[in-house]
């Protein structure tokens, strides 16, 4: 049995390395693809942003660490200079996207849902994890419209995974680097100087207070990290162990609703790039902070809510 189990996640890996290496592809063919556009007006800071980063994620387990390093510090200066833009668009017009949409009907959503459906089949039923299936589950969407259509080839995919992080830009990678920076804290020993400086504020063993704070800085760690994964770890360990969780506190109430106070910190925070700054940029809205603005009273209402469910169901 253990031998099957340690087959199954060491296949696991082996298909995680190839699905970073197609990544990782994909992103020096958008690099190259911007380098020889001559109508991307900064073709050269953005062939050399996003050909490092596929190097980055496509090679990042074979290349030495410091050479990864300073092709991640080399990459943020065109992003800083905004020497990274956006070349011209391959998309099709609106008039064929409108023709495929009527002709398909709800099929359109079927491979688009694959995704979601085979990342759940290979987290329930299988050793090789949710990621695995999200990457089996986009290799089946793309196959469900070619069939769809006979003008959907290889190159349909490549160009549309280019301009769509075109249309996204540097801000594509902070995701990843807000969820490593969270590591880098714990690491560092942060959740400890947390602990100490709350242990002058919430008195001994009083369990409600630790809650309140612990939820209210999970809200805020958020806000400033943009990635509620990143700040639990943090705040757990400064806050929701010490001061919540060692006084009998339901481990798996507290935990799951304290990290849902961090989802409510990402709804209010441009630093969540994936949640608030990308759909502004996709769908070209007027004001960058219109998505923010639309669901602050929602994060607040849920907010006090998860607090007062965490004090009375402790």
């Amino acid at each position: 049995m253990n031998y099957f189990m340690n087959s199954d996640i060491l296949l696991g890996e082996k298909l995680l390395e190839v699905l970073y290496i197609l990544m990782g592809l994909i992103l020096i063919y958008t690099g190259v693809k911007n380098l020889v556009d001559k109508s991307n007006p900064h073709r050269y800071g953005t062939g050399y942003f996003w050909c490092a980063l596929g190097i980055v994620i496509g090679g990042g387990r074979f290349i030495p660490s410091l050479i990864s390093g300073i092709l991640i510090f080399s990459m943020t200066i065109p992003a800083i200079l905004k020497k990274v833009s956006k070349g011209q668009s391959k998309l099709p017009s609106k008039e064929y996207m409108q023709q495929m949409s009527d002709k398909l009907g709800m099929k359109i959503f079927i491979p688009a849902l694959s995704i979601g459906v085979f990342a759940i089949i290979f987290a329930l039923f299988t050793k090789l994890g949710a990621l695995v299936g999200v990457g089996v589950g986009v290799l089946v969407a793309i196959m469900i419209l070619m069939l769809y259509s006979k003008n959907n080839k290889p190159t349909t995919f490549l160009d549309d995974a280019a301009d769509m992080l075109g249309t996204v830009g540097p801000l594509s990678m902070l995701p990843m680097l807000l969820a490593s920076l969270g590591a880098v804290f714990t690491s560092a020993g942060v959740g400890t100087v947390i602990s100490s400086a709350v242990g002058t504020i919430v008195p001994q063993g009083n369990v409600t207070v630790g809650i309140i704070i612990y939820a209210f800085g999970m809200m805020l760690f958020t806000i400033i990290m943009g990635n509620a994964f990143a700040a639990i770890t943090v705040m757990t360990v400064g806050i929701g162990a010490p001061f919540v969780l060692a006084y009998g506190a339901n481990t798996a109430l507290i935990g799951m609703l304290a990290l849902t106070c961090g989802y409510c910190g990402t709804l209010l925070t441009p630093m969540a790039a994936n949640f608030n700054i990308v759909p502004v940029a996709m769908l070209e809205m007027k004001d960058k902070y219109g998505v923010i603005k639309n669901q602050w009273f929602i994060a607040l209402f849920m907010f006090v809510f998860q607090v007062i469910y965490m004090i009375l169901f402790k």
